[in-house]
């Protein structure tokens, strides 16, 4: 089996089973995600390059794999840009505020939307609360983007830029 038609079958099985449970897994905690990072995308990075002498975190990366973290808030992002550009399904869309600030600052023209405050974290993992806190801290340029494959791409570089740089 060559080596893209293994990551394509491991995408298609691992991946694809993180992304339909995401939005469970939003605001768990840090040693959770990191056994779930541990026991499903890296051991699936060893079964699909079986040959190459890569470190675990430098495996997902190789393949341009976003780690689980990343990819609950790319999920996350992706959703929201949805609902602001068509406005769909209005259940979600009824659920975002823009932010208005009550004075003229440089944040009223940064595309924001308003964080309700949550006092637990279960009230944290709603979409209300985690569209905007995923939201907001994306450039501009990004949420300008013109499509959704165009703002998918660059999400996805910026994430992976973020990687880098910690």
């Amino acid at each position: 089996m060559t080596e893209s038609i293994a990551a394509t079958l491991g995408t298609s099985l691992v991946q694809s089973r993180l992304d339909y449970a995401n939005s469970i897994m939003y605001g768990m905690s840090p040693s959770n995600m990191h056994k779930l990072q541990s026991s499903a995308q890296n051991s699936l990075t060893r079964v699909v390059l079986p040959s190459l002498y890569l470190s675990a975190s430098e495996r997902p990366s190789y393949l341009h794999w976003l780690p689980v973290h990343y990819r609950l808030q790319f999920k996350m992002a992706t959703l929201t840009y949805r609902t602001l550009a068509t406005c769909q399904p209005t259940y979600f869309h009824d659920l975002l505020q823009v932010y208005q600030p009550s004075r003229a600052l440089r944040s009223s023209t940064q595309q924001l939307l308003h964080v309700p405050y949550m006092s637990t974290d279960f009230g944290r993992r709603a979409f209300s609360y985690s569209s905007p806190a995923t939201w907001n801290p994306i450039p501009n340029s990004i949420k300008n983007c013109s499509s959704l494959h165009s703002f998918k791409r660059h999400l996805k570089s910026y994430f992976i830029a973020q990687l880098i740089k910690n």
